[in-house]
């Protein structure tokens, strides 16, 4: 069982690093000691968070000529009596890499509640905040050889990820604009001024300490300090910046926030972050939800599939799980105003590399309107299922408890991971 996780006040911490011109929140090394790099690469999670609520008929399950199908027709893929939607054309030629879950299923229809459960894999509770899963594979993951944050947050706005029970500074590092330079990573003084400040730091530090050993040791201040610093002179702050990548790249990839996030997202992967999520905002589509999927597909299908090629072509793809999801797909009426409303009971999401089974279709889904209060589809998946196998994929103990800084235990999985998604040595260890 898992040590408590001690919490400390980051309000000198701060004020100190403030006087450096560090603004930034980073992550304390954790009880466990940080892993060094083994033979086998050890395995990153990106996450393609849909925010808003993709519509399943539009993208990854169409049903073209149904009742419920609307006006997107369906193609072929790469992949033998799989279609999927005609606004994915690229990613069409990649399904043989992913595998498609079809019946997803959610407790949640409301966006702050489908977001918390979605990327926790946990209800929504007062007495409660459950870390996401990027939050729980950095905290679980460590490793010493990373200067910048583990965990990591792209071109999102709201429903950020989040640390939880583990703590506020394994929430993502956030970049609003992926691409650019990122800010409030250089002092606003020369050198020589950061170093004056940082010795008069270093004496009241000690100062703190000679007074307050045991206060000194619980709030961390001087580890915050020195790794900010650290990360602060790092090369591999580099990864957050597109200068050298050439121009055919970042055309692959598209000219567009959420193009510019994956490919910042393969570029922390290879430099061994442990959880990114980029995040494409407005599926929320109440109205026109035939157009509006198109426009955003236009953003994610070439995003998608580009990722996949270079993680392939790089070698990183098998260490590498992408999983492309939403907080709840869309109802199979269409509205009024050509629109689809939110509907958690059964939706989709795509999963490639980590030891994902590849080129396999979970679920199916009917083409006619279900008038059930709740709906099943066939072979349902729920999300607390699917994050304990992403969870064993990495390596995580799905079913370990941790004991939250209140005193009450907790498994990092809701429900046992389903070994038919993965490949056979991943499967075949569950049971081991």
């Amino acid at each position: 069982m898992s040590k408590i996780h001690k919490t400390f006040d980051r309000r000198d911490v701060l004020q100190m690093m403030a006087a450096c011109g560090i603004s930034m929140s980073l992550a304390p090394m954790t009880a466990k000691a940080a892993s060094k790099r083994s033979t086998e690469r050890p395995k990153s999670l990106i996450t393609l968070w849909m925010n808003g609520g993709m519509s399943q008929l539009e993208t990854w399950d169409p049903h073209s000529g149904t009742n419920i199908g609307g006006d997107v027709k369906s193609i072929s893929t790469n992949r033998d009596q799989l279609q999927i939607s005609e606004f994915l054309p690229q990613m069409a030629e990649k399904m043989d890499e992913v595998c498609l879950i079809r019946s997803l299923t959610s407790l949640e229809g409301d966006h702050a509640r489908g977001a918390s459960y979605v990327k926790t894999g946990y209800r929504l509770e007062p007495t409660l905040v459950y870390p996401s899963l990027g939050a729980l594979a950095a905290h679980q993951l460590p490793d010493s050889t990373v200067e910048i944050p583990q965990h990591v947050s792209l071109g999102g706005d709201n429903f950020f990820p989040r640390g939880g029970y583990l703590g506020n500074e394994w929430d993502a590092f956030r970049v609003f604009d992926p691409g650019r330079s990122v800010t409030n990573l250089k002092a606003g003084v020369s050198e020589t001024r950061v170093k004056s400040r940082t010795d008069g730091l270093d004496l009241l530090g000690q100062q703190f300490t000679r007074n307050r050993p045991s206060a000194a040791k619980d709030t961390l201040h001087s580890d915050t300090i020195r790794r900010a610093l650290k990360m602060m002179s790092s090369e591999q702050l580099k990864a957050f910046e597109l200068d050298d990548e050439s121009v055919a790249v970042k055309q692959a990839y598209g000219d567009s926030r959420f193009g510019r996030g994956c490919l910042v997202a393969r570029r922390l992967v290879e430099q061994g972050v442990r959880a990114i999520e980029v995040c494409l905002n407005g599926f929320d589509t109440h109205v026109n939800n035939h157009e509006g999927h198109r426009k955003l597909a236009g953003d994610l299908d070439p995003a998608f599939a580009t990722l996949l090629t270079e993680l392939r072509d790089r070698d990183l793809l098998d260490s590498t799980i992408v999983l492309c999801i939403s907080e709840f797909g869309r109802t199979p009426e269409i509205n009024p105003a050509g629109g689809r409303d939110h509907y958690p009971h059964w939706f989709s999401c795509a999963v490639a590399g980590g030891g994902f089974q590849k080129g396999i279709v979970i679920g199916e889904t009917p083409s006619e309107i279900v008038r059930e209060a709740k709906p099943k589809p066939v072979d349902p998946i729920t999300i607390p299922q699917l994050y304990s196998t992403i969870m064993h994929a990495m390596g995580i103990n799905w079913n370990e408890e941790f004991i939250t800084p209140i005193g009450r235990p907790i498994r990092f999985g809701g429900e046992a991971p389903i070994a038919r998604l993965l490949n056979e040595k991943l499967a075949e260890s569950m049971s081991i």
